[in-house]
């Protein structure tokens, strides 16, 4: 299983940014997906995760209504669409897989990881 992010950078405050990850080597049929973060400082913490067993997305708290978390399956690609970002949302991003089927924002659930890519908000 392998997973690659990238797509970061540097924004200003209500700026957007997609991050892609792109996969290889499981099946979106038996692997949940998800997006992690982790801010300097600050515990890697939940962003968003799918579900494959009904197609469930879920967002945390802090970012329903601006992220949004989509999967390509022909692509092998998972995307996160960020909009209105704020400096709160700056962080190193990573996307992670695990094979079960109800998606969780439990980091110790996912087995596979990809490299972060950093987002800076900042004007």
């Amino acid at each position: 299983v392998q997973l690659q992010a990238s797509g970061g950078g540097s924004v200003q405050p209500g700026g957007s940014l997609t991050l892609s990850c792109a996969t290889a080597g499981f099946t979106y049929d038996y692997y949940a997906v998800a997006w992690f973060r982790q801010a300097p400082g600050k515990e890697r913490e939940g962003v968003s995760c799918l579900s494959v067993s009904d197609g469930t997305t879920y967002y945390a708290d802090s970012v329903k209504g601006r992220f949004t978390l989509t999967r390509d399956k022909d692509k092998n690609t998972v995307y996160l669409q960020m909009k209105n970002l704020t400096p709160e949302d700056s962080a190193v991003y990573y996307c992670a897989a695990g094979r079960f089927t109800i998606a969780t924002m439990k980091e110790e659930s996912y087995e596979n990881w990809g490299h972060g890519t950093q987002v800076t908000v900042s004007s």
